[in-house]
């Protein structure tokens, strides 16, 4: 399933509970009531009722009744958020069981005074981010109407799925071919990137980092510039990296490419149904704003493409993607990865207590050292920045891009 040794493919996020439902007011938990709740959603959801058997060289799926004691426990406290970031960095590193259905719920005690953390991972063999965030929506409680986590002005729906075009104009046929070879052959022999602290063998040593920025200031202040909040989670990540080639003493390239997934119309039942956009940040650019419209100009015809193209031509199948995952350790492609899954209208209950906070965590695929992931709840777009720590200084790229989003949102 495409594991390897520090790199577990698992759709991470981590959130914050508040007092309620199966949470006391001093945060003692009701394991019970909480693993009663969740084994009555766990019915309704296929995906994790489901463990992946062998069959020769492939795998495939049989039907395996959770064990909620052990898919939904507590483990050790951590002290504070930056514990709840240490456990989550831990925790991209270590493998989910494989003779039980590939996913987990975790209460973290001691992420805040007044609550716990929680932790849920899913197998990206089980889900893409967008399926994953459906699960989640799936398995947490709505919030009850007009309820706020914190501050929340403003949300984003889940995103509707892109209509498809007809498919019987010959000329979009031709045009889909000749981009899918170009794909091809740059998924194959593209070296767009020379050596850089931010590619090559990874450590097991994992970071990660956690970051907020109200939506609606940011909206309000790219929008006036054709850009979106998607282009601005851009344009903060490219702060990131410029700061953290900067303090490997790296020259600062004039382009850093970076690949980004983009949502699918769901057909059938396939689990991952993205596709693939590329984004060239103008690190050369001194100037962010610029940086910004030029960010914008790409993602506006890139997200089309991408959307029309479908999902990435080596990754449709099985023998594809297991020569995906060969060429990714070497690749010279892609920098780093940024996704950006969009949240719920409203805020989540998990089993009665409220969800305050929520973040996401990435996987780093291949070589890749750095890759951030967001989603927006409660009026907030939520970022997790996942890296190597030992080769790169993801505590420099997260004040950086944190800095940026702040100037962005003022």
């Amino acid at each position: 399933m495409l594991d390897h040794v520090g790199q577990v493919n698992v759709f991470l996020v981590a959130g914050l509970l508040g007092p309620g439902g199966f949470l006391a007011p001093d945060g003692t938990p009701d394991m019970a009531r909480l693993r009663a709740v969740l084994r009555e959603r766990i019915a309704e959801l296929p995906a994790l009722r489901k463990r992946a058997a062998r069959a020769g060289r492939r795998h495939h799926w049989i039907e395996s009744s959770p064990d909620v004691e052990h898919h939904v426990r507590i483990v050790e406290p951590v002290d504070g958020l930056a514990g709840l970031q240490n456990r989550c960095a831990e925790l991209m590193g270590q493998p989910l069981a494989g003779d039980r259905p590939l996913w987990e719920i975790l209460l973290v005690p001691g992420a805040t005074a007044r609550g716990p953390g929680v932790v849920l991972r899913i197998h990206h063999a089980v889900a893409d981010g967008m399926t994953a965030a459906v699960i989640v929506q799936q398995l947490f409680d709505p919030g009850k109407p007009g309820e706020k986590a914190g501050n929340e002005p403003h949300t984003r729906a889940l995103a509707e799925a892109p209509r498809y075009r007809p498919r019987n104009d010959p000329r979009r046929t031709l045009r889909r071919l000749r981009i899918g070879l170009r794909r091809i052959r740059k998924t194959l022999w593209g070296h767009d990137l020379g050596g850089t602290v931010l590619l090559g063998e990874r450590s097991a040593n994992h970071g990660v980092a956690f970051l907020r920025a109200e939506i609606e200031a940011l909206e309000s202040k790219v929008r006036p510039q054709g850009a979106t909040v998607n282009d601005a989670l851009l344009g903060a990540a490219a702060a990131g990296f410029r700061a953290a080639l900067i303090a490997a003493g790296e020259p600062i390239p004039a382009w850093l490419p970076v690949s980004e997934p983009v949502a699918l119309r769901r057909r059938g039942t396939a689990g991952n149904q993205v596709g693939v956009m590329l984004v060239r940040l103008p690190l050369g650019e001194p100037d962010p704003d610029e940086r910004l419209r030029l960010i914008a100009a790409q993602t506006r015809e890139e997200k089309v493409q991408a959307r029309d193209q479908g999902t990435l031509e080596l990754m449709r199948g099985p023998i594809g993607a297991r020569i995906m995952d060969r060429l990714a350790r070497r690749q010279h492609l892609v920098a780093g990865f940024v996704t950006n899954v969009p949240g719920p209208e409203g805020t989540f209950r998990l089993a009665g207590a409220p969800v305050v906070a929520l973040w996401p965590v990435a996987v780093l695929a291949g070589n890749v050292r750095l890759g951030v992931a967001a989603v927006s709840y409660a009026g907030d777009l939520c970022c997790g920045i996942h890296f190597d720590a030992s080769n790169v200084q993801g505590d420099v790229f997260a004040q950086a891009m944190g800095d940026e989003m702040g100037r962005l949102g003022q």
